[in-house]
């Protein structure tokens, strides 16, 4: 038993949908207990003002952190938009709110501003919930908070079960949350999801405590929430799956007419860009570079089910690509504003080769020494960037410093200078 589970049984906190485990938390050591209902059954769905003023006054009037969580319907509608949002608090139960119905919830978010939210994998949510007005001072984010404890599985389940001894149901993760009305099994799954954020947060704070973690913690809360949103991606068409294929300009001026077209008709029928015209079949037209509806028409990805007005749309795209002229046509990869990949720096800078050998091996040890992944210690970019262009003078000020500017937290810049100044005067062999 870890002391995480420990704690999880101390403090009797496995009371939902249960049994509470004996005075000796034996109930953690054996086989998980299926959740199967939420403590107060079931929420009702809040879909109009007046119920949403009433979720506002009593989460405004409960006491300790709120979980919070959204669902979004990912492969089947266009963006990363909210479909439900779930939350629950001491003192106000859980409660289900349909942000479709009720797309402002800036009143809700600003009556729990002062309050800490407990989210699983709080990146994830994060921007889906800033669109509907909802926006953390503060947070505990119970993925990360895993990681930094070590422990080997942090999906949700995972934590819940290692943690408190609890299986979650998992069948209703990929489903599609924008359809209405939400069936009563994914309700339950989705209020289940906050059923016991709040019994893994305590858990899990006191065994980072534990470890002399909780203010690294603390330190990468704060981080997240004081995060800007990200900015647009430049060239998101250049992510198109299968783009390594695609070679010359020609060609991938054809990917990038063909996903700005795909991407329009989807934002255009809120759909999913992949239901309208797969990246499959956007990078077997770059290569064809058909001639006419017929040739496009015989590649995989443009079959028997698409019409002839869909052909021809498609087709219209190609056309306008080739007809570019070159100097329009898209330089093959993006800019490169870092270091160059690692695999080709043996032979352009070998002294920054071996330094990025001995930074990694030191970040290791170090990650194995803390019982944590590599990239929680370090951002292996932020070490890229710094073993890439050294500071001129190397010491723990300046290597303190290229790290803080990279956005290394305080925890982080203590543990992995001494790390770095090391690598930094490496030599090759």
């Amino acid at each position: 038993m870890t002391d995480a589970q420990e704690t999880a049984a101390d403090s009797s906190l496995r009371t939902a949908g249960g049994t509470p485990p004996d005075d000796a938390g034996s109930s953690v050591m054996g086989a998980p207990t299926p959740l199967l209902e939420p403590r107060e059954g079931i929420p009702p769905v809040i879909a109009d003002e007046a119920g949403l003023a009433r979720v506002v006054a009593a989460f405004a009037a409960g006491t300790g952190p709120v979980a919070v969580d959204a669902e979004r319907a990912s492969g089947y509608r266009y963006g990363q938009r909210a479909y439900l949002v779930q939350l629950r608090r001491e003192g106000a139960g859980s409660a289900l709110i349909d942000p479709v119905a009720c797309p402002d919830l800036s009143g809700l978010g600003e009556a729990l501003s002062g309050v800490e939210w407990v989210l699983h994998a709080a990146t994830q949510d994060l921007p889906c919930l800033r669109e509907i007005g909802m926006v953390p001072a503060r947070l505990f984010d119970t993925e990360l908070a895993g990681r930094l404890a070590g422990f080997p599985r942090v999906g949700l389940g995972a934590m819940v079960e290692g943690v408190l001894g609890f299986v979650l149901e998992k069948g209703h993760s990929a489903v599609d949350w924008s359809t209405r009305p939400l069936p009563e099994p994914w309700l339950r799954y989705a209020a289940l999801d906050v059923e016991l954020l709040i019994d893994l947060r305590d858990a899990l704070e006191k065994e980072l405590d534990r470890q002399g973690k909780l203010e690294w913690a603390r330190q990468e809360f704060d981080a997240i929430a004081s995060a800007p949103p990200a900015e647009p991606r430049k060239d998101p068409w250049r992510r198109t799956s299968g783009m390594h294929k695609v070679r010359r300009r020609r060609q991938l001026a054809v990917v990038r007419e063909l996903w700005e077209t795909r991407d329009r008709i989807a934002q255009r029928r809120d759909v999913s860009p992949g239901k309208v015209l797969s990246d499959a079949a956007i990078v077997e037209a770059a290569l064809a570079l058909p001639g006419n509806v017929h040739a496009l028409g015989a590649l995989n990805g443009f079959g028997h089910r698409m019409g002839r007005r869909q052909l021809e749309q498609w087709q219209a795209a190609v056309d306008r690509a080739k007809a570019l002229p070159d100097t329009a046509l898209p330089q093959p990869g993006q800019p490169v504003t870092g270091p160059p990949p690692p695999r080709a720096w043996a032979d352009k800078d070998p002294a920054a080769a071996a330094r990025l050998s001995a930074a990694r091996a030191g970040v290791t040890a170090l990650a194995e020494r803390l019982a944590m992944p590599q990239e929680n210690v370090i951002s292996p970019d932020t070490v890229r960037r710094i073993c890439w262009e050294p500071p001129k003078v190397v010491d723990p000020g300046s290597v303190e410093a290229a790290l803080a500017g990279y956005g290394a937290r305080p925890w982080q810049v203590e543990l992995v200078t001494p790390v770095l100044v090391d690598a930094l005067a490496a030599k090759g062999g």
